[in-house]
């Protein structure tokens, strides 16, 4: 696979999302998980993506499993600051004690000596951003992790964190379907040289034209929760697909190809992360990074997706609220 440069990182130019493998997209498949993991290395994946919070250290333990003896083949990236507490319950803890402690218990769990990309996963309001950077910090200097990154930040969070400690990279969401990351954030890392992770680069499979009717998802199913896939907003987004299925058929791709392709056309600084626990959609995912887009392509796509013709938030108001990037005007 084509490569991209991630700080001190040269990593597969798309990488391996694994978080549902663990939660949030129906029941766990081990087996297919395996051989997904395995045959993401062998495909040239070389950035996957875990976190403390995923499945509560399912997630984890699961890569650590699978692919610990072939930890040298790979960057490996996790995240702390929001995971299960001591009542079971989803968390958001930025504070220094329990980064080093998360920290610990991950490392175990991935049984490896030191993590690649260690993200502060939310933002802890309660916690001052300096404290948490600086617990990283601490860990960077002990060897427990090789760098840092944060997830869904505000450009104000950003510019805090980065004066305590380089930021290596800044994870958000971002796809055809999801563009605020243009407005402030990603001009703001162009001027820092931090690269950019995008998560949910398809829609959350939206954009792969599979999913026709959310009736299909489980009733544990995270979709289940976001606007965009409810009653109306979803007929309304349904309308773009047949557009989108019209250019694949043209490019002689699939929808999911087309997506990725666009994503990464945005620039060499973007690392997609797609998500699967399918072999097959890994091994169509990875495909995407030999496809060239040209700016006619890439308007047409945006001509058919885009903040307008995209109906409902991403997340419901309660989970919004967790998003420091949400939140900036």
């Amino acid at each position: 696979m084509h490569q991209r440069k991630i700080g001190p990182y040269t990593v597969s130019a798309i990488g391996l999302g694994c978080m549902g493998m663990s939660q949030s997209y129906g029941e766990a498949d081990l087996a297919e998980s395996e051989r997904t993991l395995l045959g993401a290395l062998d495909a040239g994946y070389t950035l996957f993506d875990t976190a403390a919070l995923y499945g509560f250290g399912h997630n984890e333990s699961l890569i650590g499993r699978v692919l610990g003896s072939r930890r040298r083949e790979f960057t490996l990236a996790s995240k702390c600051g929001l995971f299960k507490n001591d009542k079971g319950e989803r968390t958001v803890d930025g504070s220094p004690a329990t980064i080093r402690k998360t920290c610990e218990e991950s490392l175990q769990r991935l049984k490896t000596d030191v993590i690649d990309i260690y993200y502060l996963h939310r933002i802890d309001r309660k916690v001052p951003v300096e404290d948490s950077v600086g617990a990283l910090a601490d860990l960077v200097r002990a060897g427990k992790i090789r760098t840092i990154g944060l997830c869904e930040m505000s450009t104000a969070t950003l510019r805090r964190a980065h004066a305590v400690h380089p930021i290596t990279v800044v994870q958000s969401e971002y796809s055809l379907w999801t563009r605020k990351p243009e407005l402030k954030v990603l001009p703001l890392l162009r001027e820092l040289g931090i690269a950019l992770v995008p998560y949910s680069p398809l829609g959350r499979g939206f954009l792969t034209g599979g999913l026709r009717d959310p009736a299909q998802l489980g009733e544990k199913d995270l979709r289940r929760t976001m606007p965009r896939f409810q009653g109306d907003n979803f007929e309304k987004n349904l309308r773009m697909l047949d557009g989108l299925a019209a250019m694949a058929e043209e490019k002689g791709c699939t929808m999911a190809q087309l997506a990725l392709a666009w994503v990464l056309a945005q620039g060499d600084d973007i690392v997609p992360i797609p998500g699967t626990k399918r072999a097959k959609y890994m091994l169509e995912n990875a495909a995407a990074a030999d496809m060239q887009l040209v700016k006619e392509d890439c308007r047409r796509l945006e001509d058919i997706v885009n903040p307008v013709s995209v109906t409902g938030d991403r997340y419901d108001a309660k989970f919004a609220l967790t998003l420091d990037s949400e939140n900036e005007d």
